[in-house]
């Protein structure tokens, strides 16, 4: 088993149509289902099975895939790496919404001390290579790499006392983030709702300005001028902060070589 056999079978598992992959791969049909048998035979598995409009993955073919991505990307990144000539590798990364400067700011020196020629272009929202979001925003058929945890708080005002009952604070909640669910058990039965916003952020410019208190991520409280924490008898839950990408998106030579020295270091305790 090589890499042609790893290349064979995604090209099958993702056209899901024995003669189209083999159009994609500029190979004939006879050689490309003696390739997929040669890697079921390697396996000891069978990965799939003929139908009248072309193939049905076996659970097996689902599991290799992402596996086999990785693989694949690797070895492109390790091409890439090593072409003679060239002297950086291109990354473009999607920031979203209510992620921490600071999270931001430590990402990006983990990713140039990664990759030292690494040239990356920052965009805002679900666009890129691979995206910094929390894991809440990671789409159904995207892969996931968790770097922080990164624990919720009670955010005050600085010189406010909300009083000892959280039922009773003045809360500002964001109803349609995704946060909003595992953080009800936190506002009670009957909330005491001070006021609402649409993110993270805006929640936190609300409680500076005196206006409530909000259950906010300690990464976006913790510099924010103006703001504190109050400490509750219950315990918060936590986000996790990381990396969303296809499994495709790992034959990119760049984030390749980024995912395969931050997986073992995921997650990143602290700051």
């Amino acid at each position: 088993m090589d890499i042609r056999h790893l290349k064979a079978f995604i090209a099958v598992f993702e056209e899901r149509n024995i003669t189209t992959a083999a159009q994609r791969l500029f190979v004939s049909q006879p050689t490309l289902s003696v390739t997929i048998k040669q890697l079921e035979e390697a396996l000891g598995v069978s990965l799939f099975k003929r139908v009248a409009r072309g193939v049905e993955l076996s659970e097996e073919a689902r599991a290799l895939y992402p596996q086999a991505s990785a693989l694949v990307g690797e070895a492109e990144a390790l091409k890439h790496r090593f072409r003679r000539g060239e002297q950086h590798l291109s990354l473009t990364l999607g920031v979203e919404a209510d992620i921490s400067p600071q999270h931001v700011s430590a990402f990006l020196q983990l990713a140039i001390n990664t990759v030292p020629d690494l040239r990356l272009s920052l965009q805002d929202g679900c666009t890129g290579d691979a995206r910094l979001a929390v894991e809440e925003q990671r789409c159904e058929d995207e892969l996931f790499l968790p770097i922080w945890d990164d624990p919720f708080v009670c955010a005050i005002a600085a010189g406010t006392e909300p009083g000892p009952n959280p039922s009773l604070f003045p809360w500002i909640i964001c109803p349609d983030h995704p946060s909003h669910q595992r953080l009800m058990p936190l506002y009670g039965h009957a909330i005491t709702q001070a006021a609402q916003s649409s993110s993270l952020h805006l929640s936190l410019t609300m409680v500076a300005a005196g206006i409530g208190v909000a259950a906010l991520p300690l990464s976006l409280v913790e510099t924010a001028a103006g703001v504190t924490t109050h400490p509750l008898s219950n315990p918060l839950p936590s986000r996790r902060v990381g990396l969303c990408f296809s499994s495709k998106a790992l034959e990119h030579p760049a984030l390749r070589l980024l995912h395969s020295a931050l997986r073992d270091q995921a997650c990143v305790p602290g700051m």
